[in-house]
């Protein structure tokens, strides 16, 4: 302890990083409203629960979204987080909370405000915002699913609930709402029975640089891990250009670094009408739309992640598969193509050998 600094004042340790120091999962959203739409995931043939295959194959942590008031859906809200969350803890995987602070999708391209805060000013919306986090976080605490790791925000490339990704960030009123959240995050934190690790995450490395920069200015300084997404189809950025920002991120900040949403497809097929979101315009040179390219350009892209200082890999929504419910985009899946599971059957792919243990 710094001279001065008694027990009582000391902030509790962050939690251990996994064995060997190296997040590896995936975001598992998505896997609760598959199996009620009748999904069943196979491995050799044989049903088996994705969680527990993704653990076995190696990886240590799963990412959950959660939505304010998502009325559109039953999924994705408390409810449906402390069931993800569970499986994971059952898994033996640690938890990475994603908070999007909306109602409906937020990320690089929109941060729309949820409908109960539209008609606050930035004061209320701040404090609305940390009251918020701190529900969230000690009902979870309660039942013994506190996440390791939260992020504040998704994709937060635009200004935190300030709509379409269409004006300048107005910094002062970013870094109020940012900051609220951070400090809901470390006051649970302080008595919880974990005190996680805070990310903020930006969408495609082009723009981390920039965005960081002008966080910094305005006084958002308060993290632990700078999550990037990388999706070759939406980043102007190479995967070793992706490397090379990384390196630069660690030289210059205080953080761990980790690709915190990515995805490849293993084929150009389709399992249903749905169309695709990851098409040929999201092919990196040497890595064909096949199984085997999907588990070459993953083991890749984690190794150039790993070599340039990062310490971790999170995939979007590998179980994202094929059934006969709808979403809003049309009846089965716009990821299947994308997944760890093939079309046909749902049997696991060998891109769960990126997770090293077999």
């Amino acid at each position: 302890l710094a001279a001065g600094v008694s027990l009582a004042q000391a902030a509790p340790p962050l939690p251990p990083k996994p064995q060997g120091g190296l997040y590896l999962g995936a975001d598992l959203s998505y896997v609760n409203e598959m199996e009620d739409c009748g999904a069943v995931y196979r491995k050799d043939g044989e049903p088996v629960d994705p969680f527990e295959l993704m653990q076995a194959e190696g990886g240590n942590i799963v990412r959950v979204r959660i939505w304010n008031d998502a009325t559109w859906t039953k999924y994705s809200n408390l409810a449906d987080v402390e069931k993800t969350i569970r499986r994971a803890r059952d898994a033996g995987m640690q938890v990475l909370l994603d908070f999007h602070y909306s109602d409906d999708w937020a990320d690089g391209d929109k941060q729309l405000v949820p409908a109960a805060w539209a008609k606050m000013d930035t004061a209320q919306q701040a404090q609305a915002l940390y009251d918020y986090t701190v529900g969230i976080l000690p009902a979870l605490d309660r039942k013994g699913l506190m996440p390791e790791m939260v992020q504040v925000g998704n994709e937060t490339n635009s200004e935190l609930m300030g709509g379409k990704n269409d004006r300048p960030i107005d910094w002062q009123r970013n870094a109020t709402l940012l900051n609220a959240g951070i400090r809901a995050v470390r006051d649970v934190g302080k008595t919880a029975s974990i005190n996680p690790r805070i990310m903020l995450h930006i969408a495609q490395p082009e723009h981390v640089e920039p965005w960081f920069e002008a966080a910094t200015a305005a006084g958002v300084t308060d993290y632990d891990v700078i999550g990037i997404s990388y999706y070759r189809k939406w980043s102007t950025r190479s995967i070793g250009q992706l490397g090379e920002t990384i390196a630069r991120l660690k030289q210059r900040y205080p953080a761990d670094i980790i690709v915190v949403e990515t995805a490849y497809p293993f084929t150009d097929g389709f399992a249903d009408k749905s169309p695709n979101l990851l098409g040929n315009d999201s092919l990196s040179f040497g890595y064909p739309a096949t199984p085997q390219g999907q588990l070459d350009y993953m083991t890749d892209i984690t190794q150039t992640v790993v070599d340039n200082g990062g310490i971790g890999m999170v995939y979007w929504e590998p179980a994202w598969v094929s059934t006969e419910c709808k979403t809003r985009w049309g009846t089965g899946s716009n990821w299947e193509n994308a997944a760890w599971f093939d079309l046909e059957n749902h049997e696991a792919l060998p891109v769960f050998r990126f997770l090293g243990k077999t």
